[in-house]
């Protein structure tokens, strides 16, 4: 696995898989990064957050695709939630996942 693979995780097409079964998208950014641009109806749980409220992503019982702005805080998270039981890919920047959606 190279390093690119290992910080931005999941190829797109795999994204897109879970995306079309029903997976969340969880936007890690800070509030002022998401208050700028987001995803509609994506889930805002900033990275700093994210241990104290994952029994709320748990509690969804679906997949998730983890996004932020380059896709180092979103491998972060899926590390995270993947400790925690959670199936999660990582979606990249918000611009790769736009993209992703798009498709």
């Amino acid at each position: 696995m190279g390093l690119f693979s290992f910080l931005f995780g999941t190829k797109n097409d795999s994204v897109k898989t879970l995306l079309d079964n029903d997976a969340v998208i969880l936007d890690v950014r800070t509030q002022t990064e998401y208050n700028g641009d987001h995803i509609e109806n994506a889930i805002h749980i900033p990275i700093s957050e994210l241990k104290n409220r994952i029994e709320e992503i748990k509690s969804l019982n679906k997949p998730v695709v983890a996004h932020c702005k380059s896709g180092v805080r979103s491998a972060r998270a899926v590390q995270i939630l993947k400790s925690e039981g959670v199936k999660a890919a990582n979606g990249g920047g918000i611009a790769t996942m736009k993209k992703v959606l798009q498709e």
